[in-house]
């Protein structure tokens, strides 16, 4: 076994482990199933990568999202760590060389989606593999108390037990008392080791404002904190609108949702993190697994459904522990919408039904078929062609895919994709029987290298059009030759979303559907939306022992940075110094809901206030800066442009 410093060193490049880090490292290095519960930006994955690093074998990770998976898997590779991943859209020939490989050669992660450990193929090759860790990677799902329930990830416990002697480390940033209890429970973890890390962030500071004009909020908050940022929103047209916005108020803004090309959604984060552009205004689809540690703000235009979505995309700001920001904006639209939209997730049960009938008669599959066949998926003509709404449509299939029967990938766009299926010399063989496409060949070597003969390897035919001095059709033609021969497997973009069937087909009138968890599940997501917004307009606590104590904390201390406990700090000190505390405080929240003013203005709002003391709590006021004057001679409320 090698040494885990210098394992931390060689690969991260880090001289010393976190908090916790080397302790859960030890614990699974022992053999001992181990959870670990570390905050957003905290170091997970070196809690799991590590002691495999140190080990002989491999380790399956088990992750929920094929974007999380091939963000890890390409970090890993830059760090010269074999690492691969099997999600829906690979090909059955492309799974079998990646599984080959993880039991003949030198891979030391596989990823994998929960729904692929039930398939007779990694049922028989994980036999095979010399497993040194099972990791669990967003554990939270396996609890249908967490935020993000997966049944799939019931079937984890099912198959550890194919790996008896092998450790189990289950990971999350985000989990309350009982989800930590069932994630012990459905893994099975016996004499767990647990190591949680306190969920505070010392350098983060959390607020929350209501506002009729989130746009002019938003503009001031970039405008007043320097340094990179992400903004939040729920809908993928809105990253496109603000976003364009935001570049025409001379802050440079990119968009990014998972309904983009692969190509751009790299570009566009790779933009972001190499500081070409300062803003990402993004779904939640951005983040998971993404290391920038120099973010200054996050800001919520939209609220989440729920806290622990909150916490987690907050806690992307301030990773290098220097003061950053997390603001939430909201009006009473959106408090009202935030109750809405879980309304909207969860229709009838005949809805699925219908629309689980659907797809049936859509790809024509028959009763007892169909398992694990993949098909391109366009929402807007599969509902046009049987009368369906598309927007309950969508969430049908979000209920029907979280229920086990299907699965959505919307990673359409991927770049293609080949692999050479001879050796070095039938290759050679091959170049002097077609001389005219040796050096085609040729140029695929050089430009893809020797991981071409052992996996999947992305290619792009535009590019190798501009190299070869050739049109994009005439490369097209080559590959598709040189498959029909049997030399390469070619796999041409996808420019459709992806469906899967991960059972064999049902009748729909006996569709299994557990109704009663269903609305379980739909209670349970009411009751976190009103969590969210009794955070986001609560005027009195400090922002971060509310959260804590969401997550079960309840020996903290007020952060003393977030906007409440600022109000209150200045409150205590007007009080200490005006006329009347109450004037104060009224003056502090009308400049707050009414902007900026004259003084004249606001002393005609407070006429039956005594002139004298009005001008003394004023004076107070701009002593104590609570309020100030603005470049124009107007004064503003403190409170609302901290940021």
């Amino acid at each position: 076994m090698t040494d885990i410093r210098s394992v931390l060193k060689q690969y991260w490049g880090y001289d010393t482990f976190r908090p916790f880090q080397e302790d859960a490292i030890k614990a699974v290095l022992n053999g001992m199933d181990t959870l670990v519960l570390l905050p957003t930006g905290g170091g997970k994955s070196i809690c799991f990568q590590v002691p495999v690093m140190a080990s002989e074998g491999v380790c399956i990770v088990v992750t929920p999202l094929i974007a999380l998976m091939k963000d890890q898997v390409e970090q890993l590779k830059r760090r010269q760590i074999s690492a691969a991943a099997i999600h829906s859209g690979m090909s059955k020939t492309e799974i079998d060389i990646t599984l080959d490989n993880c039991i003949h050669g030198n891979t030391k992660f596989l990823y994998v989606s929960p729904e692929r450990l039930r398939t007779d193929i990694m049922i028989v090759r994980a036999k095979q593999m010399n497993v040194c860790l099972l990791a669990i990677d967003e554990a939270h799902c396996i609890s249908a108390w967490g935020y993000d329930f997966r049944p799939s990830y019931l079937l984890i416990a099912e198959f550890r037990k194919l790996l008896p002697k092998v450790p189990v480390m289950a990971l999350t940033a985000t989990a309350t008392e009982e989800v930590r209890a069932d994630i012990l429970d459905k893994l099975e973890m016996r004499n767990a080791r647990v190591f949680k890390q306190s969920f505070a962030r010392a350098n983060l500071s959390y607020s929350a404002f209501p506002e009729e004009n989130k746009e002019r909020k938003l503009l001031q908050i970039l405008r007043n904190v320097q340094g990179t940022a992400i903004v939040y929103v729920r809908t993928r047209k809105r990253t496109k609108d603000l976003s364009d916005w935001l570049n025409r108020q001379g802050i440079p803004a990119t968009s990014y949702h998972a309904g983009l090309l692969f190509k751009d959604r790299s570009e566009r984060q790779s933009a972001w993190i190499q500081n070409r552009v300062r803003t990402v205004v993004a779904t939640n689809a951005f983040g998971m697994g993404i290391d920038k540690p120099d973010v200054r703000a996050v800001i919520h235009f939209d609220l989440p459904d729920n806290l622990e979505a909150y916490y987690q995309e907050a806690g992307r700001a301030g990773r290098d522990e220097k003061k950053a920001y997390a603001v939430a904006l909201f009006n009473k639209i959106d408090l009202d919408e935030l109750i809405d939209s879980i309304e909207r997730k969860y229709p009838p049960v005949e809805m699925l039904r219908r629309v689980y009938q659907a797809l049936a008669n859509y790809y024509k599959i028959a009763v007892g078929a169909g398992e694990l066949s993949g098909f391109g998926f366009d929402i807007q003509e599969f509902a046009g062609v049987f009368g369906l709404p598309v927007n309950e449509t969508h969430y049908a299939l979000k209920l029907l895919e979280e229920e086990g029967f299907v699965q959505l990938s919307e990673n359409f766009g991927d770049a293609s994709k080949i692999h050479f299926l001879v050796d070095n010399r039938e290759l050679y063989d091959f170049q002097i029987r077609y001389q005219e496409l040796d050096s085609f060949i040729k140029l695929i070597l050089r430009m893809y290298g020797g991981e071409l003969f052992t996996e999947y390897v992305r290619i792009s035919e535009t590019e190798l059009a501009q190299i070869h001095f050739a049109t994009v059709p005439e490369i097209l033609r080559k590959l598709k030759f040189l498959a029909e021969r049997d030399v390469i497997d070619y796999e041409p973009r996808k420019d459709k979303p992806q469906l899967t069937f991960l059972t064999p087909r049902y009748d729909s009138s006996l569709l299994p559907l557990n109704v009663f968890e269903i609305q379980k599940k739909k209670d349970r997501d009411l009751q976190k939306a009103q969590a969210v917004i009794r955070y986001a307009t609560h005027t009195k606590r400090c922002r971060t022992l509310l959260l804590l104590e969401y997550f079960h904390e309840f020996d903290a201390e007020e952060c003393g940075v977030c906007d409440i406990c600022i109000r209150n700090r200045k409150n205590e000190a007007i009080s200490d110094s005006v006329v009347d505390a109450k004037f104060a405080e009224q003056i502090i929240d009308f400049l707050s809901r009414e902007g900026p003013m004259l003084p004249l203005e606001l002393g005609r709002a407070f006429d039956s206030m005594p002139g004298d003391d009005f001008l003394k709590t004023l004076q107070a006021l701009i002593q104590e800066e609570a309020i100030h004057y603005d470049e124009q001679g107007m004064l503003s409320s403190t409170n609302k442009t901290q940021l």
